[in-house]
C-alpha cells in the first residue's frame, strides 16, 4: 500500500504546483491589468493566453465588476485556494493514511 501512498502524494505534489503557478499568473495579470503593457510582448501575450479564457468566462457568467473594479481574480484566486486547501490537502491526508 505504501506505493499508492507514495503515487497519490506525487500527484499532490504536482496538482500543488500547478495550482500555486496558476494562482501567480492570475495575480500577475491583475497587476498588468492596472498598468498598459505592450500587447505583443510574448510574456503578456502568454499571460492573457493562460488567464483570459476563465476570467472572461467568469465575467460571463457572474457580475463582478463594481464601480470600474474588475472582482473576477479574486473569486479565481479563492477558488484555487479551496482547491488547494480541500482537495490537494485531502490528498496529503489520504497518502500519510496508505503509508
Amino acid at each position: 500500500m505504501f506505493v499508492l501512498g507514495n503515487l497519490v502524494y506525487a500527484l499532490a505534489e504536482i496538482f500543488n504546483f500547478a495550482v500555486t503557478f496558476y494562482m501567480w499568473v492570475v495575480i500577475i495579470s491583475a497587476v498588468l491589468s492596472w498598468v498598459s503593457p505592450d500587447p505583443y510582448n510574448p510574456i503578456v501575450r502568454f499571460i492573457r493566453a493562460l488567464t483570459d479564457p476563465v476570467l472572461s468566462w467568469l465575467r460571463r457568467r457572474l457580475p463582478l465588476i463594481h464601480g470600474g473594479v474588475d472582482l473576477s481574480p479574486l473569486v479565481v484566486i479563492a477558488i484555487i485556494l479551496f482547491i488547494k486547501y480541500f482537495a490537494i490537502g485531502s490528498m496529503y491526508d489520504l497518502s500519510r493514511r496508505w503509508k
